[in-house]
């Protein structure tokens, strides 16, 4: 984004020091947790993007207020995040792997974070709807679905599912041993045998494994009034 438009100044957010050593000049970055009350100014930004945050909100009305509030008039957000109920477009493989090992996969993550009150459920309208409440106008939702492994025969697809399905084989036990293994209280060795078997299904191109991507954008209403500000701490003259 920064690259893209050099005059523009582009922030960007995480909870996590990860961020590359060089970057554009008019990129800058913060460590910083969003579900906090945000320090930006009032109708500041002209775009602000969320991702793959998923399990990390207890607010998610909280973080679309906040945006909500941070954009200027006329700006526009978006936000993507995946469903984690992975899919398999092999018809034979439906029955024995989305409806068994990648459903369970799927509820013990809707388990844990209904456990600690960060739901992993945010595919299911409840984008769409805290943006609906927050203000937001012009709501768009889309839903793309993205190959897990290099079986497409479109050359486009088979490499974006060579990069997807390697990034998944890399993360599945980073995915778990939280959420599985120290919230729902499995040990090591029952979630290594379901990364196993999430592996070797992701590995075998026999099944066609997929997963949807959701999309949701919205803008700011043109007329929206300005943010009330915080009212000015009367002095102490005591």
């Amino acid at each position: 984004m920064a690259d893209k438009f050099p005059s523009a100044e582009v922030i960007g957010v995480d909870i996590s020091p990860t961020q590359p050593s060089w970057v554009p000049p008019n990129l800058k970055f913060q460590i910083d947790d969003a579900q906090l009350d945000w320090t930006f100014e009032p109708a500041s930004f002209d775009f602000i993007h969320v991702r793959y945050m998923h399990g990390a909100f207890d607010d998610w009305q909280k973080l679309y207020d906040q945006m909500f509030k941070a954009l200027k008039p006329g700006g526009w957000f978006q936000h993507i995040e995946p469903n984690i109920h992975l899919k398999c477009e092999n018809p034979i493989s439906v029955a024995e792997n989305e409806s068994g090992t990648f459903k369970q996969w799927a509820d013990l993550f809707y388990d844990a974070g209904d456990k600690i009150g960060r739901t992993f459920k945010v595919t299911d309208g409840l984008m769409q709807d805290s943006a609906r409440k927050a203000g937001f106008e012009e709501i768009v939702h889309k839903v793309h679905t993205i190959p897990l492994g290099g079986w497409p025969k479109d050359a486009r697809l088979k490499r974006e599912g060579q990069f997807v399905g390697l990034y998944m084989d890399l993360s599945l036990d980073g995915f778990a041993l939280y959420p599985i293994g120290q919230i729902l209280g499995w040990s090591l060795e029952e979630v290594q045998v379901l990364v196993a078997k999430m592996r070797a299904i992701l590995r075998n191109p026999k099944h066609l494994g997929s997963g949807d991507m959701h999309l949701v954008y919205g803008r700011k209403p043109l007329d929206a009034p300005p943010p009330e500000k915080s009212p000015t701490p009367e002095p102490n003259t005591a």
